[in-house]
């Protein structure tokens, strides 16, 4: 499933198109490199391809105020290269074999070199957001900081004694490891763009809240989707043993009829092909995914319910719009 722009005139749909390309080129620039090697493992994932969601929110944040420039551009290629750094990453401790229907990087040059090149991109991400001051670079330390500690949550199992159940603490990760870079591409956007002080924070209450739902849908699709529309195999959070928001919500019930398929959702998962369909089945048909459908909603309502203050506009409704795509993926 592909996100697309959401509806937008003629013109704007021009200048986001217009701003993607500078953005593409200025980071094609950036991470080339004399040995051919780095330069082949540097363009592996930028090529595989993407949405490019990131650097489209600060592109189309930018219109808020005085729209594409070349600070924006570099914002955005910041964001994407913070983005694509992280793939890396995660491919290694996932142990991923595909991204984007192309060999991971630690498939086709090993663990270490997919690390090094992920930090090197950071590297370049860094020294790009250097060029835009030292506000834009302290947001970017804080953005990282708080990438890392949602990562670690997210590799470990809530916390007992807290009163927070794992459901909710979920989402709590989620603002974490994937709200806080939406938030940056959206703030980065409005920032400089030259938009309000008040603008830009409403920005980063609508990217957080949106990069939540954006990882609340993903995940919906994971369970919800057959293998041709998925274009994978579905199941992937289960196989990998993460438990997403409706398996949370599932392993929370009381009744004594879901204890079986509580009792799969424990279990590994992660060579029985059997077994996941099994969970699949009984989780498409439990109440959990209706709940984890609507707390999806709700958290890309609050997106939408953060742009209130501002005044109307064409951005504004693309704004609006790009929220209601991003739930609707999972409906």
């Amino acid at each position: 499933m592909t996100l697309t722009l959401p509806e937008v005139s003629d013109e704007l749909r021009a200048r986001l198109v217009d701003g993607l390309a500078r953005v593409e080129a200025l980071i094609e620039s950036r991470i080339d490199h004399d040995d051919p090697f780095i330069a082949e493992a540097n363009v592996h994932l930028l090529r595989a391809g993407g949405k490019r969601f990131r650097p489209m929110l600060t592109i189309l944040a930018s219109e808020l105020g005085d729209g594409v420039s070349d600070a924006v551009v570099t914002a955005a290629a910041a964001v994407e290269l913070t983005h694509l750094a992280s793939l890396y990453h995660d491919d290694v401790m996932d142990e991923a074999e595909l991204r984007r229907g192309t060999p991971t990087a630690n498939t086709a040059y090993g663990n270490s070199t997919a690390i090094l090149v992920g930090d090197l991109l950071f590297g370049h991400a860094s020294a790009l957001v250097a060029e835009l001051g030292p506000e834009a670079v302290r947001i970017q330390a804080e953005t990282f900081i708080r990438l890392c500690t949602g990562q670690i949550r997210d590799d470990r199992q809530a916390p007992e004694g807290t009163g927070e159940s794992p459901g909710d603490y979920y989402l709590r990760v989620l603002e974490d490891k994937t709200g806080v870079l939406i938030a940056t591409s959206a703030r980065f956007g409005a920032m400089f763009g030259g938009c309000s002080d008040d603008v830009v924070e409403t920005m980063r209450v609508y990217g957080e809240r949106l990069g939540m739902a954006f990882q609340l849908a993903d995940d919906l699709i994971d369970i919800e989707s057959s293998a041709e529309e998925l274009g994978k195999t579905p199941g992937t959070d289960l196989r990998e043993g993460k438990r997403t928001l409706a398996v949370l919500r599932a392993l929370e019930s009381t009744d004594p009829a879901d204890r079986h398929l509580q009792a799969l959702l424990r279990s590994d998962l992660s060579a029985d092909d059997a077994h996941v369909a099994e969970a699949l089945e009984l989780l498409r048909a439990h109440p959990a995914l209706e709940q984890a459908r609507a707390e999806t909603r709700a958290v890309g309502a609050e997106a939408q319910d953060a742009l209130g203050s501002l005044p109307d506009s064409e951005a504004k409704a693309a704004l609006l719009a790009l929220a209601t795509s991003v739930t609707d993926r999972a409906s």
